[in-house]
Order: C-alpha cells, then structure tokens, then sequence
C-alpha cells in the first residue's frame, strides 16, 4: 500500500470508529556515514526508514500509535484511542487545518549526486588534509563524511496535507597532535558546500590542537571573561527548554509569567527564526506556518515558545515551535534557529574590549553540571588567560555560576554568530563579553 493510500485509509478509519479528530506523521529519511582511520574504513552505514504515527482526539483526549509498516489501518487507529482513553491529561490539543506556507528554498547537498565511493573518497582525503596540516599530527582520532535527506508529511481530518524536504552535508575531523609527552586533539567541521573544504577544515582542527599545547590552570577567583561562541551556544543549547511554553506550564522554568520583565543585559535579543536562510523550513511539526519570534528583545522577555497545546492554554497563538523527536515521538515545543542576535563588534574587538582577563572556549559536562530549571551551573572549561595582550593556554578550571545572571552580566555581544551543524534544529550564539565568572582553578 502507498503512503497516500494509508493515510487516507487511516484518517477515514479514525472518522468512522468515533474519534473528533486524526492526524498522521511521517518522516522518511536516507543517511549515509563513513568514519575513516589510517586510510581505512572505520565503519560505514547507508540506511532508509520511514516511520509514521497517528494520533487521534477521542472525547477530549490525544492518543498516539506508531508503525513502520503500512498495513491494519483500522488496529493501528484502535491502539491509537486505548491509548487516548488512558490519558490522564485533560488539556486541549487543538490541530492546524489548512494553511498557506511561505516559500523556502533549501541549498542542495553537495553530496547527494556522489557516488558512495566519491564520499569515502573525500573522507580519506580529509584525513591526509589534517594529518599533513602540522607535523606534530600523529593521528586522527575520528574522521566522518555523512550526508542525510528526508521528508516530512502532515495531514489531518481538518484537511491539512502539507510535505517538507530537508538536506544536510557535513564532513569533521579530529586530529592529535603530540609534543613531548604532551597531546592535545583539536576539532573542526564543514557543512553544506563548506564539506569541499577539506584542506581547511583540516587546518582549522589542527590549529585548533595547538593553541592547548602548554596550558596550565590558574588561580581561582572571579574574572571578566570572553565566552567564545561554541561555549555560549552549547550553554544556551542546555537551558533552551526555559524558553519553553510547555516546561512553562509544567512548573519546570522560572521565566513562567515573566513576560515583560528584564530577564538579561539590554544587548541581548533572542529570536527563534524558522525561515533562517541557512536552515529554513516553511512549518513546524504540527503543520503550523512558520514565523519569525522574538523571544527577549533588548533584554525583555516578550514571549515563550509555544506549539498550538500549550498556545491554547496560555490563550495565544502558537509560535511554530510544536517538534517532534521522531515520528514516533508525540508533539512537544522544540526550536527551530533559536539564537542570541549577533552585535556588531568582532571577535578581536571583544578581546581587546576585555582586556586582561578570561577566554572559554569549550565547556563539558553539561549533562552533570547544568540545572536547566534553575539555571545553575558548574563546568569544566578550557580556553586562554589574556594578560597584557598576550594570551597563555588554560585547562583543568571549573568555571560556575547561574545562567539568568550571566545574562545580566553580558557587557556586549560579538559578531561572530555560530551556526554549529544543523541537525533539523539550531540553538546558535555569537561570543559574549561578560562582565564576569567564578572560576576554580589552582
């Protein structure tokens, strides 16, 4: 049976056996991947799925039931109303009925038209490009070229029938380089048309890996502090569901009823931006039109997200963020491009802004040491100590504080926005300048 065929078959079959309303998810997807080491095959993998979901509204409840295969419309439609009939939630879930999309238009993947033999090809090759790109490289840790397509369908009683497309390329590297006794790994990636790169990926993660040769600690205390981009958007990437409607209405985020209260410096706006040239998509995964939502504006909370569950119950309308994990996973609130603006001063002007004090690059351990209620934090972090316009490498520091103040404490906000790889979703920021954090060191 085709995909258009079941669909119909199983929103007729939800009409008829009494439900108010049906909605059908589907994802279908092509991945590659091959992992390189000393010019071998590490692993590869090519696979095609396609899952899809229906979920019913039976006397006010939701109720959800998956498959991979496309057979027993009608059992699949029964699983799906047990399972309503055993929801204890009592909240409405309304659905999106026909809508007009704004028009997006995706880049092409670079590696779509390869042959997989070409793509292992550009793998090998991006590990010779970092093994030569310093000669202190003694090996290359992980080493990927990887490339996904997919399709999303929605459609529902109301007579939505929507479709999407999305593509991504990505190639990264990661390099070891040794000196003395010490080694030090370094990382950098590609995307999109970038994955032609090879050459400077390869030189990015190299010197990446030598800027730590030589690091120490450094004394504990409170110092001004550069975060660089990758450290800011892997930090607000770990307390994005504080912006979050749902985690709102659950009592598990404490901008719940902030609206209109300063929540940050006045340099600091953040949007939530769907059709982001880099990363666009025409509706969310409840068939909602995208739009474009500011979220803090100048430092003022003006809104959380929302998907049309948690809209309704707050009484708005929904800000085009309903996400699924998968398509067997039900409808939650997820970001699309969620970002801190980018300012106007570069990297380097930040730097000389700051003076002497602390760059972070990277941080770990988001997982044990981030409260993403209360927004507490406690991190290992790396980066560099700038004196006297000289800059001396850091390792083995903590660095700990609470993420509502250090938005507080954002003096200025850098340029150099940060994408990171897209995987369906961006949470993204430039460098920040803070005006300071506790750090325990030596």
């Amino acid at each position: 049976m085709t995909f258009e065929a079941y669909r119909d078959a199983l929103l007729k079959a939800a009409l008829e056996q009494g439900c108010e309303a049906a909605e059908v998810y589907a994802q279908e997807s092509t991945d590659f991947t091959v992992e390189v080491m000393e010019q071998q095959i590490d692993s590869y993998s090519v696979s095609r799925s396609m899952g899809l979901s229906v979920r019913v509204c039976l006397e006010g409840k939701n109720g959800y039931a998956y498959t991979e295969l496309f057979e027993d419309a009608e059992g699949l439609v029964a699983k799906a109303m047990d399972n309503a009939r055993a929801s204890e939630s009592e909240d409405v879930h309304p659905m999106q009925g026909p809508a007009d999309y704004p028009a997006v238009t995706l880049s092409e993947n670079p590696l779509e038209s390869l042959t997989d033999a070409q793509r292992i090809d550009l793998a090998m090759e991006l590990e010779k490009q970092a093994l030569a790109a310093d000669p202190r490289c003694v090996r290359v840790a992980n080493n990927q070229v990887a490339f996904a397509t997919g399709k999303t369908h929605i459609a529902n009683t109301l007579g939505l029938r929507a479709s999407r497309d999305a593509s991504v390329a990505i190639c990264y590297t990661v390099p070891v380089l040794a000196e003395g006794e010490q080694m030090q790994d370094g990382f950098a990636f590609r995307w999109g048309k970038g994955v032609f790169d090879l050459e400077g990926c390869g030189k990015e993660a190299a010197g990446d890996a030598a800027r730590k040769f030589g690091a120490s600690t450094i004394p504990s205390g409170k110092y001004p502090v550069v975060l660089e981009k990758h450290a800011a958007s892997h930090l607000l990437e770990g307390v994005f569901s504080l912006f979050s409607g749902e985690s709102a209405q659950k009592g598990l985020s404490l901008l719940a009823g902030k609206e209109g209260e300063a929540i940050a410096a006045p340099c600091v706006t953040m949007v939530d931006d769907p059709l982001l040239p880099e990363n666009p998509r025409a509706f969310d995964d409840e068939g909602v039109p995208s739009v474009k939502t500011t979220v803090v504006e100048q430092g003022v909370l003006r809104t959380l997200l929302h998907n049309l569950k948690t809209a309704a119950k707050a009484g708005c309308a929904s800000t085009s963020n309903g996400g699924r994990g998968s398509a067997a996973s039900p409808v939650g609130v997820a970001p699309s491009n969620f970002m801190i603006v980018p300012g106007e001063t570069s990297y380097e002007g930040l730097l000389e802004h700051l003076g002497d004090g602390l760059i972070i690059r990277d941080i770990s351990g988001l997982h044990a040491g981030l409260n993403p209620i209360s927004g507490d934090f406690s991190l290992l972090a790396g980066g560099w100590l700038q004196k006297d316009g000289k800059l001396q490498p850091v390792e083995q520091i903590t660095v700990a504080g609470n993420f509502f103040t250090l938005l507080k404490e954002v003096e200025e906000v850098g340029a150099d926005l940060w994408l990171g790889i897209p995987q369906g979703s961006v949470v993204a920021s430039p460098s920040l300048r803070i005006k300071g954090l506790m750090v325990s060191g030596s």
